[in-house]
């Protein structure tokens, strides 16, 4: 059976807005606001197909809001190959400087609401679909270099902190009883919540922001030789920030409208794309878990190594068909990419795609802004479900010698490339130590000036008083015993403000 002709799944004409109006069943209909009743002042009849289609439809109309990551932006573009890096992948997109691969991009805040402004005080999602011609390769990164957590139950738990109290029904903004506890709770959350409170915690926009990966991939070639690596995304528009004061004065879809108009005015925003990388024997003797997403690597020791460029050149149509309906999974790899074993990595590699199948269906990737555009096309032994767009015809649902398909060699050895995993079943949950302060007292010590320090002062004690009031005293305690180790001066600084 011939590949199915990828031009049908391709979207409408934006300019030819013309056509017969119709029912879905393609009847015509005369005229869009008639309908039928019993005489000028009757009952409206249940026979009126399109007034009844056109209200069921209406009533389907929105799908499930993202649990996290619900308010977003995002746009097309491309991925251009600046510096081949065949050495180390075998990825053809990354071989040949000049190669080139249509992208699609959106940008999100974590924990607020579709409705939610986008210059809220949150994380970004910074997600790349990138449409290479061995499938698609998804990364699914953040605005900042770290996260809060390393252990996977806690992926869940950071991420319901950041909604909606369960009692109050208030977010963050009102009431941040929930965020303070879990930090108090959980040490290792220090780094990540200095940038958040920080300068940066507000970019200016989706334009002005750098993306990270903060987890570890691995890079690999055909002979199984393979490294560890972490993707940085540095914004050629420059790193711009607001202030808490600012991003309340100005509209909830400022960083959308911002997006939108500089790509219709040609001001066509682009990111260099770069890796840090480590082999196996540096991993080990360089004192860095590679696997704890709460921690950077240094880049005087590990540089970063340019090779790539994004550039976002083309708005969506239809944000509904091309933004709502995009969807970002780290388990859409290719040859030449692989997981490490980070432990959130590896629960993520379940969660988003799981996460795809709830809010668009299980056949989310036949979807146009999701389907891949391999040019030998692309055969399975999935089967039905709903919205089915591709039904591969009449060929067996089962491996067989009836099903006349080809398949494709092992990319490379797997047992090399995974040989980093060792050792038997064990029920791990991390520990903190003094290593887990280091980085954050350094980025307030010796990074931050003197008025970046107390704007963090100032933001943090802002959202500590917003914790319940009978619940202040346990929560600010815990709370504080985590400044304190990050660094005295600061948590004297933050207790004043509280006090």
């Amino acid at each position: 059976m011939s590949p199915p002709h990828l031009s049908r799944f391709e979207p409408p004409n934006p300019d030819d807005l013309g056509g017969i109006y119709a029912n879905v069943n393609g009847a015509p209909v005369p005229n869009p606001s008639a309908y039928q009743r019993i005489g000028p002042s009757g009952p409206v009849l249940l026979q009126d197909t399109h007034l009844i289609e056109l209200l069921s439809h209406f009533n389907r109309e929105r799908i499930p809001e993202r649990t996290v990551h619900s308010k977003g932006s995002g746009a097309h573009g491309v991925f251009r190959c600046s510096k081949s890096i065949s050495d180390i992948s075998m990825a053809k997109i990354f071989g040949t400087v000049g190669k080139e691969c249509p992208l699609t991009v959106r940008f999100s805040t974590v924990g607020g609401e579709a409705g939610s402004s986008d210059l809220a005080r949150s994380p970004r999602g910074f997600s790349i679909k990138l449409k290479t011609e061995e499938g698609n390769l998804d990364w699914v990164f953040l605005n900042s270099p770290v996260f809060f957590i390393r252990d996977p139950p806690k992926f869940v738990y950071i991420n319901h902190v950041t909604k909606r109290d369960p009692m109050t029904n208030l977010t963050i903004d009102d009431d941040s009883t929930m965020l303070w506890d879990f930090f108090g709770q959980n040490p290792e959350t220090n780094h990540q919540v200095v940038h958040l409170f920080g300068d940066r915690g507000i970019p200016q926009g989706w334009r002005h922001m750098n993306g990270y990966s903060c987890h570890t991939y691995k890079f690999y070639t055909a002979d199984g030789r393979w490294r560890y690596v972490q993707i940085h995304m540095k914004s050629k528009q420059g790193v711009k920030t607001f202030t808490s004061q600012e991003a309340a004065s100005l509209s909830p879809d400022w960083a959308q409208n911002d997006l939108f108009q500089a790509i219709s005015r040609g001001d066509f925003p682009k990111w260099e794309i770069g890796y840090q990388s480590m082999t196996q024997e540096e991993a080990l003797s360089s004192g860095i878990n590679v696997f704890d997403m709460t921690k950077t690597w240094p880049h005087a020791k590990y540089p970063i190594t340019w090779f790539g460029e994004m550039e976002l050149n083309k708005n969506a149509t239809n944000y509904f068909a091309e933004v709502e309906q995009a969807a970002f999974a780290p388990s859409n790899l290719i040859s030449g990419w692989a997981p490490s074993a980070d432990p959130v990595l590896q629960a993520r590699l379940f969660g988003y795609p799981d996460a795809a199948r709830y809010r668009l269906g299980v056949n989310w990737q036949q979807i146009p802004v999701n389907r891949p555009m391999v040019p030998y096309g692309f055969d399975n032994f999935h089967r039905d479900g709903a919205g089915v767009m591709d039904d591969q015809g009449a060929r067996p649902n089962y491996p067989g010698d009836v099903a006349p398909l080809t398949y494709a060699a092992p990319p490379a050895d797997f047992s090399k490339i995974y040989s980093d995993y060792t050792g038997s079943a064990v029920n791990a949950i991390s520990t903190v130590t003094s290593d887990d302060f280091k980085e954050a007292r350094n980025l307030y010590r010796n990074i931050m000036q003197p008025d970046a320090r107390e704007r963090l002062v100032n933001n943090v004690a802002s959202s500590m008083k917003k914790v319940r009031k009978r619940e202040q005293e346990k929560v600010w305690t815990k709370a504080m015993a985590v400044w304190k180790q990050v660094d005295d001066e600061l948590a004297q600084k933050i207790l004043k403000q509280l006090a």
